[in-house]
Protein backbone atom coordinates (compact mmCIF):
# COMPACT_ATOMS: atom_id res chain seq x y z
CA UNK A 1 0.00 0.00 0.00
CA UNK A 2 1.61 3.52 -0.96
CA UNK A 3 1.60 5.49 1.92
CA UNK A 4 -0.53 8.67 1.70
CA UNK A 5 1.84 11.83 1.33
CA UNK A 6 2.27 14.31 4.11
CA UNK A 7 1.20 18.10 3.36
CA UNK A 8 2.20 21.43 4.74
CA UNK A 9 0.49 24.32 4.35
CA UNK A 10 2.54 27.88 4.81
CA UNK A 11 0.04 30.71 5.54
CA UNK A 12 1.14 34.32 5.42
CA UNK A 13 -1.54 37.02 5.91
CA UNK A 14 -0.43 40.18 3.75
CA UNK A 15 -1.40 44.03 3.82
CA UNK A 16 0.04 46.52 1.29
CA UNK A 17 3.35 44.01 1.34
CA UNK A 18 4.09 44.23 -2.31
CA UNK A 19 7.99 45.32 -1.94
CA UNK A 20 8.29 41.94 -0.27
CA UNK A 21 5.37 39.50 -1.18
CA UNK A 22 7.17 38.05 -4.07
CA UNK A 23 10.56 36.91 -2.30
CA UNK A 24 8.60 35.63 0.57
CA UNK A 25 6.86 33.47 -1.44
CA UNK A 26 9.95 32.31 -3.19
CA UNK A 27 11.90 31.91 -0.07
CA UNK A 28 9.80 28.79 1.09
CA UNK A 29 12.06 25.74 -0.18
CA UNK A 30 8.95 23.74 -1.90
CA UNK A 31 11.59 21.74 -3.60
CA UNK A 32 13.62 20.83 -0.33
CA UNK A 33 10.33 20.00 1.93
CA UNK A 34 9.09 17.62 -1.05
CA UNK A 35 12.49 15.58 -0.85
CA UNK A 36 11.37 14.97 2.96
CA UNK A 37 8.32 13.88 2.15
CA UNK A 38 5.71 16.92 2.39
CA UNK A 39 4.12 18.63 -0.34
CA UNK A 40 3.76 22.44 -0.15
CA UNK A 41 0.24 24.88 0.04
CA UNK A 42 1.02 28.36 0.25
CA UNK A 43 -1.60 30.30 1.25
CA UNK A 44 -1.27 34.40 0.84
CA UNK A 45 -4.24 35.90 2.86
CA UNK A 46 -4.72 39.26 1.05
CA UNK A 47 -6.10 41.69 4.04
CA UNK A 48 -7.42 44.40 2.27
CA UNK A 49 -4.22 45.57 -0.38
CA UNK A 50 -4.31 48.42 -2.45
CA UNK A 51 -1.09 47.93 -3.73
CA UNK A 52 -1.62 45.07 -5.94
CA UNK A 53 -0.09 43.09 -3.03
CA UNK A 54 -3.17 39.90 -4.09
CA UNK A 55 -1.99 39.54 -7.95
CA UNK A 56 1.91 39.77 -7.07
CA UNK A 57 1.35 36.57 -4.51
CA UNK A 58 -0.91 34.83 -7.17
CA UNK A 59 1.90 35.32 -9.89
CA UNK A 60 4.49 33.64 -7.46
CA UNK A 61 2.26 30.57 -7.39
CA UNK A 62 0.25 31.31 -4.08
CA UNK A 63 -3.18 30.49 -3.39
CA UNK A 64 -4.61 33.58 -2.83
CA UNK A 65 -7.60 34.48 -0.12
CA UNK A 66 -9.37 37.74 -0.33
CA UNK A 67 -9.97 38.57 3.53
CA UNK A 68 -11.29 42.40 2.80
CA UNK A 69 -12.49 42.94 6.59
CA UNK A 70 -8.79 44.25 8.00
CA UNK A 71 -7.22 42.47 11.01
CA UNK A 72 -4.58 40.17 12.18
CA UNK A 73 -6.92 37.44 13.57
CA UNK A 74 -9.09 37.55 10.48
CA UNK A 75 -6.49 37.34 8.35
CA UNK A 76 -4.98 34.02 9.84
CA UNK A 77 -8.54 32.76 10.36
CA UNK A 78 -8.81 33.16 6.79
CA UNK A 79 -6.18 31.63 5.89
CA UNK A 80 -6.31 28.46 7.92
CA UNK A 81 -9.60 28.12 6.70
CA UNK A 82 -8.53 27.30 3.41
CA UNK A 83 -5.28 25.18 4.47
CA UNK A 84 -5.78 21.55 4.04
CA UNK A 85 -2.13 20.88 5.30
CA UNK A 86 -1.39 18.35 7.87
CA UNK A 87 0.65 21.00 9.37
CA UNK A 88 0.20 24.39 8.96
CA UNK A 89 3.24 27.06 9.10
CA UNK A 90 2.42 30.79 9.82
CA UNK A 91 4.48 33.75 9.19
CA UNK A 92 4.51 37.56 8.16
CA UNK A 93 4.99 39.08 4.34
CA UNK A 94 7.79 41.21 5.13
CA UNK A 95 10.57 38.70 4.86
CA UNK A 96 11.30 38.77 8.77
CA UNK A 97 11.54 35.42 9.01
CA UNK A 98 13.45 32.51 7.99
CA UNK A 99 11.25 30.66 5.71
CA UNK A 100 14.19 28.42 4.17
CA UNK A 101 14.80 26.86 7.56
CA UNK A 102 11.26 25.02 7.21
CA UNK A 103 12.66 21.69 6.25
CA UNK A 104 14.65 21.42 9.79
CA UNK A 105 12.09 22.65 11.28
CA UNK A 106 9.70 20.72 10.31
CA UNK A 107 12.08 17.82 10.97
CA UNK A 108 12.52 18.41 14.36
CA UNK A 109 8.81 18.19 14.66
CA UNK A 110 8.60 14.80 13.26
CA UNK A 111 11.48 13.60 15.22
CA UNK A 112 10.74 14.60 18.38
CA UNK A 113 6.82 14.17 18.11
CA UNK A 114 5.58 17.76 18.55
CA UNK A 115 2.68 19.21 17.85
CA UNK A 116 3.68 23.53 18.23
CA UNK A 117 6.61 24.32 17.38
CA UNK A 118 7.12 28.70 17.77
CA UNK A 119 10.19 30.97 17.76
CA UNK A 120 12.12 33.32 19.80
CA UNK A 121 13.19 36.26 17.85
CA UNK A 122 15.59 37.50 20.58
CA UNK A 123 18.21 35.03 20.12
CA UNK A 124 19.53 35.48 16.69
CA UNK A 125 17.69 38.96 15.90
CA UNK A 126 19.96 41.35 13.12
CA UNK A 127 20.91 44.68 14.53
CA UNK A 128 18.00 47.35 13.71
CA UNK A 129 15.48 44.66 12.83
CA UNK A 130 13.32 46.08 16.25
CA UNK A 131 12.76 49.16 17.54
CA UNK A 132 13.85 49.64 21.35
CA UNK A 133 10.14 50.28 21.91
CA UNK A 134 8.79 47.50 20.14
CA UNK A 135 11.35 45.32 22.14
CA UNK A 136 10.77 46.24 25.70
CA UNK A 137 7.00 46.05 24.81
CA UNK A 138 7.81 42.49 23.69
CA UNK A 139 9.64 41.99 26.48
CA UNK A 140 6.27 43.26 28.92
CA UNK A 141 3.81 41.24 27.35
CA UNK A 142 6.10 38.02 27.68
CA UNK A 143 6.37 38.54 31.18
CA UNK A 144 3.24 39.13 31.65
CA UNK A 145 2.09 36.08 29.68
CA UNK A 146 4.15 33.84 32.03
CA UNK A 147 2.83 35.43 34.86
CA UNK A 148 -0.68 34.91 34.00
CA UNK A 149 -0.02 31.20 32.09
CA UNK A 150 2.69 29.88 33.96
CA UNK A 151 4.35 29.16 30.01
CA UNK A 152 7.62 29.95 30.09
CA UNK A 153 7.94 31.82 26.72
CA UNK A 154 11.12 33.60 25.72
CA UNK A 155 9.42 35.47 22.71
CA UNK A 156 5.16 34.99 23.13
CA UNK A 157 4.63 37.64 20.30
CA UNK A 158 6.61 35.98 17.40
CA UNK A 159 4.68 36.08 14.49
CA UNK A 160 6.24 32.41 12.76
CA UNK A 161 4.76 29.48 14.33
CA UNK A 162 4.34 25.61 13.28
CA UNK A 163 0.96 23.39 14.50
CA UNK A 164 -0.43 20.28 13.31
CA UNK A 165 -3.57 20.83 12.24
CA UNK A 166 -5.00 17.92 14.76
CA UNK A 167 -4.18 20.65 17.19
CA UNK A 168 -5.42 24.13 15.31
CA UNK A 169 -8.61 22.36 14.94
CA UNK A 170 -9.28 22.09 18.16
CA UNK A 171 -8.28 25.56 19.50
CA UNK A 172 -11.55 28.38 19.18
CA UNK A 173 -9.91 30.99 18.26
CA UNK A 174 -11.66 34.58 18.92
CA UNK A 175 -9.45 37.50 18.10
CA UNK A 176 -9.39 39.30 14.87
CA UNK A 177 -6.53 41.51 15.38
CA UNK A 178 -2.90 41.28 16.73
CA UNK A 179 -3.66 39.00 20.07
CA UNK A 180 -4.19 36.09 18.23
CA UNK A 181 -0.73 35.49 18.38
CA UNK A 182 -0.47 35.18 22.01
CA UNK A 183 -4.18 33.47 22.07
CA UNK A 184 -3.09 30.37 19.80
CA UNK A 185 -0.17 30.11 21.78
CA UNK A 186 -1.42 29.84 25.07
CA UNK A 187 -4.78 27.82 24.08
CA UNK A 188 -2.08 24.97 22.51
CA UNK A 189 0.37 24.79 24.83
CA UNK A 190 -2.60 24.26 27.19
CA UNK A 191 -3.77 21.45 24.94
CA UNK A 192 -0.64 19.52 24.62
CA UNK A 193 2.54 19.44 26.08
CA UNK A 194 4.29 18.57 23.10
CA UNK A 195 5.58 22.02 22.24
CA UNK A 196 8.78 23.80 22.21
CA UNK A 197 10.28 27.04 21.63
CA UNK A 198 13.77 27.34 19.04
CA UNK A 199 15.89 30.56 17.94
CA UNK A 200 15.41 31.95 14.95
CA UNK A 201 16.91 34.62 12.42
CA UNK A 202 14.67 37.96 12.68
CA UNK A 203 15.64 40.11 9.70
CA UNK A 204 14.86 43.80 9.22
CA UNK A 205 11.35 44.02 7.32
CA UNK A 206 10.52 44.84 3.53
CA UNK A 207 8.36 47.76 2.94
CA UNK A 208 6.47 50.20 5.65
CA UNK A 209 5.89 48.35 9.29
CA UNK A 210 1.77 48.01 9.76
CA UNK A 211 2.12 47.65 13.65
CA UNK A 212 0.57 50.51 15.38
CA UNK A 213 3.03 49.96 18.89
CA UNK A 214 0.73 51.86 21.35
CA UNK A 215 -2.65 50.87 20.09
CA UNK A 216 -1.46 46.86 19.56
CA UNK A 217 0.02 46.79 22.59
CA UNK A 218 -2.65 47.51 24.81
CA UNK A 219 -4.97 45.33 22.85
CA UNK A 220 -2.76 42.67 23.59
CA UNK A 221 -2.33 43.80 27.20
CA UNK A 222 -5.88 43.66 27.55
CA UNK A 223 -6.45 40.75 26.01
CA UNK A 224 -3.99 39.16 28.21
CA UNK A 225 -5.86 40.35 31.58
CA UNK A 226 -9.25 39.39 30.03
CA UNK A 227 -8.85 35.83 28.77
CA UNK A 228 -5.22 35.15 30.04
CA UNK A 229 -6.15 32.62 32.55
CA UNK A 230 -8.97 31.11 30.52
CA UNK A 231 -8.54 27.63 28.91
Amino acid sequence: MTEKQRTLSVVIPALNESKAIRQVVASIPVRELAGIGYATQIVVVDNGSTDGTGDLARQAGADVVLEPNRGYGRAYKAGYRRATGDIIVSADADMTYPLETLPQLVQMMDRDGLDLLTTNRFGMMDKGAMPLRNKMGNALLTFLTTLLTGLRLKDSQSGMWIIRKSLLDRLDLKSNGMPLSQELKIKACRRTRAWREVPIVYRQRVGEPKLRPWRDGLSNLWHLFRSGWQG
